[in-house]
C-alpha cells in the first residue's frame, strides 16, 4: 500500500513549502482519505502565515490536526474534503470533510471525518468549517421574530451569517462593508447589502466580522437602545481602541464574543461538535453558497499562493486548493 503524501507546511513566517511525508497504517477504526479539494481560511490562514498568532493563544489556536508549533515550523488548516480510499466498509468511496490541513492523502480516525450529504458538491463543501462558524455565530447571537440586523464585515464568515440569518422569518438584515464590490456577493446569497456610511441603525442586533476597529466601531453605532454586538473576528496580536464612552452606558449597549471554539451553550441542550457540523454540510445544498468560493489553485501552487492572499494581491473570499487526481 502506497503511504506517501505531499504536504503544505509553514516553514517561517512569509515562507510556506511542500513536503514529502509518510503516513502511519491505517489501524481498525481509522479511514485513509485522497483529498479532493481543501479551502484556505483567508483570515485566519493568513493571520498564522504572517507570524501573527500571539503567544498567549498559541494553544487555543491549535488545529485539531495541526504538526508544529508557532510560529513555524507548523502544518496548519483545517478545511478538507476527500474521499475515503480505505476504513469501514460504509465509509469507503463517500465523500467527507474533514479538519486536516492541505495534505494530498491522509490517515485519521473514522470519528474525525464527516460525510458529505449527495446534494452538497465536493467543490463546494470546503465551505463546511465556515458555514459551522456561522452557525454557532447565530446560536451565540439568538436572533428573534422581527428583528433589525446588521452584519459588518461581507468576508466569509460574515457573508455566512448574514445568510443564515435572512432566512429568518420576518428580519431586516443588511450586509455592510466598505468594498462596493461585495453587493454582488450579498445580491447572491439574497442579502441586502449597504456601504458602512450607508447603513440602517436602530438595530437590535449587530453582528461584527471585518476584523477592524473601525468596523467594530460602526456596529455599535449602529445599535439601538440595548442592543446587542457580537464580535465575530479575531484580531491575533493587534490591539483595538473602542469608543466605551459617550453613549456606550446610557444607551446600555452589549458586546459579547463569539467562537467556534467551543459549542455554543445557546444551542439546543446535547448539541455536540459533530451535530454541528453535520448541520453546516446540510445547509450548504443551498447553491447560493458557491458565490463565496472566489478563487482556486493547484495545491503544488501555494508556496506562491498564501504569499500573495496574505498581501491582499489575490483579492475575494474562499480560495479553494484542487489536488491532482492520480
Amino acid at each position: 500500500m502506497d503511504l506517501t503524501a505531499r504536504a503544505f507546511w509553514l516553514r517561517s513566517p512569509g515562507q510556506g513549502e511542500v513536503r514529502d511525508v509518510e503516513l502511519p497504517e491505517p489501524g481498525d477504526g481509522d479511514v485513509l482519505v485522497r483529498a479532493l479539494y481543501s479551502g484556505v481560511s483567508r483570515g485566519t490562514e493568513t493571520l498564522v502565515f504572517r507570524g501573527g498568532v500571539p503567544e498567549s493563544q498559541h494553544a487555543a489556536m491549535r488545529a485539531p490536526f495541526q504538526e508544529g508549533d508557532f510560529p513555524a515550523p507548523v502544518k496548519y488548516g483545517y478545511l478538507s474534503v476527500g474521499r475515503v480510499e480505505q476504513g469501514p466498509e460504509d465509509l469507503v468511496g463517500r465523500t467527507v470533510f474533514c479538519l486536516y490541513p492541505h495534505q494530498s492523502r491522509y490517515v485519521v480516525p473514522a470519528s474525525a471525518v464527516t460525510v458529505v450529504p449527495d446534494a452538497v458538491p465536493a467543490q463546494r463543501a470546503v465551505l463546511a468549517g465556515t458555514v459551522e462558524t456561522a452557525v454557532n455565530a447565530v446560536w451565540d447571537a439568538g436572533p428573534l421574530v422581527g428583528d433589525r440586523i446588521a452584519v459588518v464585515g461581507g468576508g466569509m464568515v460574515g457573508s455566512s451569517v448574514a445568510a443564515l440569518l435572512a432566512r429568518h422569518p420576518g428580519v431586516r438584515v443588511q450586509l455592510v462593508d466598505a468594498d462596493p464590490g461585495r453587493a454582488e456577493t450579498a445580491g447572491a446569497l439574497g442579502v441586502d447589502f449597504a456601504l458602512p456610511e450607508d447603513a440602517l441603525g436602530e438595530c437590535d442586533l449587530v453582528v461584527h466580522a471585518s476584523a477592524s476597529e473601525q468596523g467594530l466601531a460602526r456596529s455599535l453605532e449602529l445599535l439601538a437602545p440595548e442592543g446587542t454586538v457580537v464580535e465575530l473576528s479575531w484580531y491575533g496580536d493587534r490591539r483595538v481602541t473602542l469608543p466605551l464612552g459617550e453613549a456606550f452606558h446610557s444607551r446600555r449597549l452589549t458586546l459579547r464574543s463569539s467562537q467556534v471554539g467551543t459549542v455554543s451553550p445557546r444551542a439546543r441542550y446535547g448539541r455536540t461538535y459533530a451535530d454541528r457540523m453535520a448541520l453546516a454540510l446540510e445547509l450548504l445544498a443551498e447553491p447560493a453558497f458557491d458565490a463565496l468560493i472566489t478563487g482556486e489553485s493547484a495545491f503544488e501552487d501555494l508556496p506562491e499562493v498564501l504569499p500573495r492572499l496574505a498581501r491582499g494581491e489575490l483579492k475575494g473570499l474562499c480560495h479553494r486548493v484542487r489536488y491532482a487526481a492520480d
